[in-house]
């Protein structure tokens, strides 16, 4: 039976029977029976639009499973983690944290641990022969015992400075220093400060304090013995409570000197990591928008193909209107058609972004998170784009006189 019901010459039947209609499931499969007619055409204008939905929801996928590890790290490592440096002076002279400093914040309520370092005036080398010039931008560093607990830093392999190993030539090193120096293991002797020191241990990289990946650490009893160093602390860690962070904060400076609290500066270093995946969201927008960008060449293909179709197919439309299909069934089997083009580019195009996403997030150790809402707007927009492409050619197809198209 066609799709197509016509009215009778007899005006008395003609009352009696409906107007000509074309019933959905006809609609379909006249939709889909253009597209099988034309499989290459229409899969390479279905690929245009799923690389761009796949684009798209690739970058947005990304970016989601980078915040999700983000915030899974602020999680284990706390967002309380605060930090005290000397700033400038009145007169713009480099300050100088109190000797006292770590005992004070520790008075403060709400603080629960408090640790911290100090910037030394030596150079850490792998042997006494190394040219002094090299220092491979490494740093030495006196170090609190508890910094581990309060940095939330970890070992990769031997053991913290204490009050043993303090007081003895004794150096644990950062993630970057010992790859820098090609340390593996502990055991092995740095040239540190004129003499050799034993490396105890090797620190895992350590995000709130990236300071520390590049430091020899030693003990402030030997930093005093035999590299000169006065007691004074040149950045100070401080945990509290998540609810007395605030707080903590304003008294942080005047506590540790109430003299000239300005002269301290006190940061939150997860806000730093925040303030980094923020760049990487603005980053991410500007990939969203090449995105789109390749989702409307994608729906400009599509129009082309129906347009394409509408010319090749001008004498199946002039058959179809002299059988009594009416303008508006024209219309519709061409937008149909193009909005099925286009749910298949973004169906393929939103299974592809999705693992594309699952790919990356597995090999950068992220939890994969493929938000639905992206996946739902990307389809939408795809339906969208696969409307407006088809709407020109439906019009066009539409007004063919059937006479024209049966004899042309």
């Amino acid at each position: 039976m066609t799709a197509l019901e016509t009215r009778p010459a007899d005006p008395a039947v003609q009352e009696a029977l409906p107007s000509s209609r074309l019933r959905a499931r006809d609609l379909l499969r006249l939709a889909t029976a253009g597209l099988r007619a034309r499989p290459a055409r229409a899969v390479l204008s279905a690929l245009g639009i799923a690389i761009g939905i796949a684009a798209m929801i690739a970058v947005v996928g990304i970016s989601a499973s980078s915040q999700a590890r983000l915030n899974q790290q602020l999680a284990s490592l706390g967002t309380n983690l605060l930090t005290a440096t000397p700033g400038n002076s009145l007169f713009g002279a480099p300050a100088k944290l109190p000797a006292d400093t770590i005992p004070k914040v520790r008075m403060i309520d709400g603080v629960e641990r408090v640790s911290g370092t100090a910037a030394l005036k030596a150079n850490v080398y792998r042997s006494d022969v190394i040219d002094a010039a090299a220092t491979g931008s490494l740093v030495v560093m006196a170090a609190d015992p508890d910094l581990l607990d309060v940095t939330g830093a970890t070992l990769r392999a031997g053991r913290w400075l204490d009050a043993a190993t303090g007081r003895y030539p004794a150096v644990v090193l950062g993630a970057t220093a010992a790859q820098r120096l090609g340390i593996v293991s502990p055991g092995s002797q740095v040239w540190l400060g004129g003499q050799y020191f034993t490396v105890i241990g090797i620190l895992d990289p350590v995000p709130l304090a990236p300071e520390l990946d590049t430091a020899a650490l030693v003990g402030m009893p030997v930093a005093a013995e035999l590299l000169g160093f006065d007691g004074s602390p040149t950045r100070v860690y401080e945990r509290s409570t998540d609810a007395s962070v605030a707080s903590v904060r304003d008294l942080l400076g005047r506590t540790i000197s109430p003299q000239a609290p300005d002269e301290v500066t006190v940061s939150r270093p997860s806000d730093a990591l925040a303030a980094k995946n923020a760049a990487d969201q603005a980053f991410t927008g500007l990939l969203v928008g090449l995105g789109s960008v390749a989702l409307l060449v994608g729906g400009i293909g599509v129009a082309n193909t129906m347009i394409i179709s509408v010319l090749e197919r001008r004498r199946e439309i002039g058959l179809r209107r002299s059988l009594g299909a009416a303008r508006r069934h024209i219309r519709r089997q061409f937008v149909a058609e193009a909005l099925l083009l286009s749910a298949l580019g973004g169906v393929a195009g939103s299974v592809l972004g999705a693992v594309v996403t699952v790919a990356v997030a597995a090999a950068n150790g992220w939890p994969a998170t493929v938000p639905p809402a992206a996946v739902g707007v990307g389809i939408v927009a795809t339906l969208v784009i696969g409307a407006v492409a088809g709407l020109y050619p439906a019009i066009r197809a539409a007004r063919i006189p059937p006479t024209a198209a049966l004899s042309g």
